[in-house]
């Protein structure tokens, strides 16, 4: 899948801001363990999920096996969408399938928005947000900094 970028200041705060920093070997263990559980909580089907993190770079890589293109993808956002993470190196295989395309959540942004700016629909938001849980639990509940998934309808 390749390497998706992520704004470091936004996301879920996994692990403290000074520990997350601290480029030392049991940091980024911890971190990048941390990361792993909160993929996991997501129920996407991996298999044999191995997730690195480094501080220094912000950077997390993950390896293993994906059910599908869609699993693959929700995991690059779920590792992607945590405060001090800025790109994720997703080495995951999965079957092929198109790629979806991505969107980062500006101030104002709602789901209606982006589905009317990616679909030329605002009632096909529904479609966006089916497409990120588990990561989104409401509709309504979306940042700024925030990368979206958007399937191809």
């Amino acid at each position: 899948m390749g390497l998706l970028s992520f704004i470091k200041e936004a996301g879920e705060k996994l692990f403290g801001g000074s520990s997350a920093n601290a480029a030392t070997p049991d940091a980024n263990q911890a971190a990048a363990a941390a990361i792993k559980t909160y993929i996991e909580t997501q129920n996407l089907g991996l298999t044999g999920l191995e997730v690195t993190y480094a501080a220094s770079s912000g950077v997390v890589t993950l390896a293993g096996q994906a059910p599908s293109q869609e699993a693959s993808e929700k995991a690059s956002l779920a590792a992607g969408n945590v405060a001090n993470v800025t790109s994720v190196e997703n080495n995951l295989v999965a079957p092929a399938a198109p790629p979806a395309q991505y969107h980062d959540v500006v101030r104002g942004d709602t789901l209606s928005a982006i589905s009317k700016k990616y679909y030329g629909d605002a009632n096909k938001y529904n479609a966006i947000f089916e497409a990120n849980k588990p990561m989104l639990s409401n509709p309504d509940k979306i940042y700024p900094g925030q990368k979206l998934r958007i399937p191809p309808l």
